[in-house]
Protein backbone atom coordinates (compact mmCIF):
# COMPACT_ATOMS: atom_id res chain seq x y z
CA UNK A 1 0.00 0.00 0.00
CA UNK A 2 1.49 3.14 1.54
CA UNK A 3 2.83 1.82 4.86
CA UNK A 4 5.78 0.42 6.52
CA UNK A 5 4.58 -3.09 7.51
CA UNK A 6 4.03 -3.94 11.01
CA UNK A 7 3.09 -1.82 14.16
CA UNK A 8 5.70 0.38 16.57
CA UNK A 9 7.56 3.69 16.49
CA UNK A 10 10.58 4.79 15.03
CA UNK A 11 12.29 8.00 16.02
CA UNK A 12 14.09 9.84 13.00
CA UNK A 13 16.40 11.97 14.12
CA UNK A 14 16.95 15.45 12.20
CA UNK A 15 20.83 15.35 13.00
CA UNK A 16 21.17 12.17 11.08
CA UNK A 17 20.03 13.46 7.95
CA UNK A 18 22.37 14.96 4.90
CA UNK A 19 21.12 17.45 2.63
CA UNK A 20 20.26 16.58 -1.02
CA UNK A 21 19.71 19.55 -3.85
CA UNK A 22 16.71 19.71 -5.62
CA UNK A 23 15.41 17.77 -9.14
CA UNK A 24 15.89 21.13 -10.51
CA UNK A 25 19.00 22.32 -8.84
CA UNK A 26 17.00 25.46 -7.05
CA UNK A 27 17.43 24.27 -3.57
CA UNK A 28 18.42 21.79 -0.64
CA UNK A 29 16.52 19.39 0.81
CA UNK A 30 16.48 17.09 3.93
CA UNK A 31 14.51 13.97 3.74
CA UNK A 32 12.81 12.90 6.77
CA UNK A 33 10.92 9.83 5.75
CA UNK A 34 10.04 8.37 2.46
CA UNK A 35 7.38 5.13 1.28
CA UNK A 36 8.86 2.57 0.43
CA UNK A 37 11.88 2.95 2.65
CA UNK A 38 14.80 3.94 0.12
CA UNK A 39 12.68 4.89 -3.23
CA UNK A 40 14.09 7.51 -5.22
CA UNK A 41 12.12 11.00 -6.47
CA UNK A 42 10.36 8.48 -9.10
CA UNK A 43 9.07 5.88 -6.99
CA UNK A 44 7.83 6.86 -3.93
CA UNK A 45 4.32 6.84 -2.51
CA UNK A 46 4.82 9.09 0.08
CA UNK A 47 7.73 11.02 0.97
CA UNK A 48 8.62 13.91 3.35
CA UNK A 49 11.12 16.27 4.00
CA UNK A 50 12.20 19.92 4.96
CA UNK A 51 13.56 21.87 1.77
CA UNK A 52 15.59 25.32 2.03
CA UNK A 53 14.54 28.00 -0.07
CA UNK A 54 17.53 30.38 -0.48
CA UNK A 55 16.41 32.44 -4.13
CA UNK A 56 13.57 32.78 -6.12
CA UNK A 57 13.44 30.54 -9.14
CA UNK A 58 10.59 27.42 -10.16
CA UNK A 59 9.76 24.27 -8.15
CA UNK A 60 10.99 21.07 -9.77
CA UNK A 61 7.40 18.99 -11.16
CA UNK A 62 6.23 15.75 -9.91
CA UNK A 63 3.82 13.86 -12.66
CA UNK A 64 1.15 12.52 -10.41
CA UNK A 65 2.29 13.49 -7.13
CA UNK A 66 -0.12 16.17 -4.93
CA UNK A 67 1.71 18.44 -1.90
CA UNK A 68 1.44 19.93 1.13
CA UNK A 69 3.65 22.64 2.15
CA UNK A 70 3.78 24.22 5.32
CA UNK A 71 5.96 27.22 5.82
CA UNK A 72 8.05 26.52 9.27
CA UNK A 73 10.60 28.96 9.28
CA UNK A 74 10.77 32.78 7.01
CA UNK A 75 8.27 35.45 6.20
CA UNK A 76 7.33 33.39 3.33
CA UNK A 77 6.86 32.70 -0.48
CA UNK A 78 4.73 34.05 -3.32
CA UNK A 79 3.80 30.97 -5.55
CA UNK A 80 2.16 30.99 -8.88
CA UNK A 81 0.75 27.33 -9.61
CA UNK A 82 -0.55 26.39 -12.91
CA UNK A 83 -0.74 30.56 -13.29
CA UNK A 84 -2.88 30.97 -10.25
CA UNK A 85 -1.21 33.44 -7.41
CA UNK A 86 -0.81 31.48 -4.45
CA UNK A 87 0.43 33.53 -0.89
CA UNK A 88 2.39 31.53 1.58
CA UNK A 89 2.80 33.81 4.55
CA UNK A 90 1.32 31.83 7.41
CA UNK A 91 3.95 29.87 9.25
CA UNK A 92 2.88 26.31 10.51
CA UNK A 93 -0.49 26.68 8.32
CA UNK A 94 -0.66 23.50 5.32
CA UNK A 95 -1.39 24.11 1.93
CA UNK A 96 -2.12 21.62 -0.15
CA UNK A 97 -1.84 21.91 -4.43
CA UNK A 98 -0.82 20.23 -7.03
CA UNK A 99 2.98 18.88 -7.48
CA UNK A 100 2.57 18.58 -11.40
CA UNK A 101 1.91 21.91 -11.89
CA UNK A 102 4.33 24.38 -13.15
CA UNK A 103 5.63 26.33 -9.98
CA UNK A 104 7.51 29.69 -9.56
CA UNK A 105 8.43 31.12 -6.44
CA UNK A 106 9.47 34.45 -5.40
CA UNK A 107 10.40 34.70 -1.93
CA UNK A 108 8.67 37.38 0.25
CA UNK A 109 11.98 38.59 2.63
CA UNK A 110 14.61 35.88 2.42
CA UNK A 111 15.10 32.43 3.02
CA UNK A 112 11.99 29.90 3.79
CA UNK A 113 12.40 26.66 5.45
CA UNK A 114 9.57 24.58 4.10
CA UNK A 115 7.74 21.24 5.54
CA UNK A 116 7.05 19.33 1.93
CA UNK A 117 4.87 16.49 2.09
CA UNK A 118 4.21 14.42 -1.08
CA UNK A 119 2.20 11.44 -2.38
CA UNK A 120 1.27 9.70 -5.26
CA UNK A 121 -2.47 10.33 -5.94
CA UNK A 122 -4.54 7.34 -6.48
CA UNK A 123 -2.32 5.39 -4.06
CA UNK A 124 -2.47 7.15 -1.07
CA UNK A 125 -4.19 9.60 0.96
CA UNK A 126 -2.48 12.12 2.89
CA UNK A 127 -4.05 14.41 5.50
CA UNK A 128 -1.17 16.63 7.52
CA UNK A 129 -2.20 19.23 10.74
CA UNK A 130 -0.16 21.21 12.77
CA UNK A 131 -0.90 20.67 16.53
CA UNK A 132 0.25 22.33 19.92
CA UNK A 133 -0.93 21.48 23.63
CA UNK A 134 -1.03 17.42 23.86
CA UNK A 135 -3.75 15.93 21.64
CA UNK A 136 -4.41 12.08 21.46
CA UNK A 137 -4.03 10.30 17.87
CA UNK A 138 -5.40 6.60 17.18
CA UNK A 139 -3.66 5.16 14.04
CA UNK A 140 -6.05 2.49 12.65
CA UNK A 141 -4.57 -0.85 11.19
CA UNK A 142 -2.84 0.18 7.36
CA UNK A 143 -2.20 3.56 8.55
CA UNK A 144 1.53 5.56 8.97
CA UNK A 145 1.57 8.02 11.14
CA UNK A 146 4.88 10.83 11.19
CA UNK A 147 4.94 13.02 13.64
CA UNK A 148 7.49 16.35 13.49
CA UNK A 149 8.52 18.86 15.68
CA UNK A 150 8.11 22.31 13.68
CA UNK A 151 8.92 24.79 16.88
CA UNK A 152 10.42 23.60 19.57
CA UNK A 153 10.67 19.98 21.09
CA UNK A 154 7.76 17.87 21.47
CA UNK A 155 7.16 14.26 23.33
CA UNK A 156 5.57 11.15 21.63
CA UNK A 157 3.61 9.43 24.89
CA UNK A 158 2.19 5.98 24.99
CA UNK A 159 -1.49 6.17 27.10
CA UNK A 160 -0.90 4.38 30.34
CA UNK A 161 2.27 4.79 30.43
CA UNK A 162 2.83 2.47 28.10
CA UNK A 163 6.54 2.52 27.01
CA UNK A 164 8.83 5.45 27.79
CA UNK A 165 8.42 8.63 26.09
CA UNK A 166 10.32 9.58 23.16
CA UNK A 167 11.56 13.20 23.12
CA UNK A 168 11.65 14.84 19.76
CA UNK A 169 13.96 17.59 19.30
CA UNK A 170 13.51 20.48 16.89
CA UNK A 171 13.14 18.89 13.76
CA UNK A 172 13.16 15.29 14.82
CA UNK A 173 10.31 12.99 13.74
CA UNK A 174 8.49 10.01 14.84
CA UNK A 175 6.68 7.20 12.39
CA UNK A 176 4.21 5.51 14.03
CA UNK A 177 2.49 2.69 12.40
CA UNK A 178 -0.54 1.13 13.20
CA UNK A 179 -2.77 0.12 15.14
CA UNK A 180 -1.41 2.20 17.84
CA UNK A 181 -2.56 4.95 20.11
CA UNK A 182 -0.52 7.70 21.21
CA UNK A 183 -0.34 11.28 21.83
CA UNK A 184 1.91 14.14 21.18
CA UNK A 185 2.88 16.82 23.61
CA UNK A 186 4.40 20.42 22.84
CA UNK A 187 4.16 23.61 23.96
CA UNK A 188 5.15 24.88 20.50
CA UNK A 189 3.83 23.00 17.30
CA UNK A 190 4.38 20.05 15.83
CA UNK A 191 3.56 18.34 12.07
CA UNK A 192 1.09 15.04 11.98
CA UNK A 193 1.02 13.56 8.87
CA UNK A 194 -1.59 10.42 8.46
CA UNK A 195 -0.89 8.05 5.98
CA UNK A 196 -3.33 5.65 4.20
CA UNK A 197 -4.12 3.94 1.40
CA UNK A 198 -6.24 4.96 -1.24
CA UNK A 199 -9.67 2.76 -1.31
CA UNK A 200 -10.07 0.62 -4.34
Amino acid sequence: MGTPSGSGVRILRAADRTAAVWKNGGGVTREIAAWPEGAGMDDFGWRVSLAEVAADGPFSAFLGIGRTLTLAEGAGMDLTVGGVRRLVDERFAPQDFPGDEPTDCRLLAGPVVNFNVMYRRGAVRARTAVVRGRPALAVLPGETLLVVALEGPAVLERPGGAGSPQDLAPYDAALVTGPLDCLVRTTGRAAVVRFAPTPS
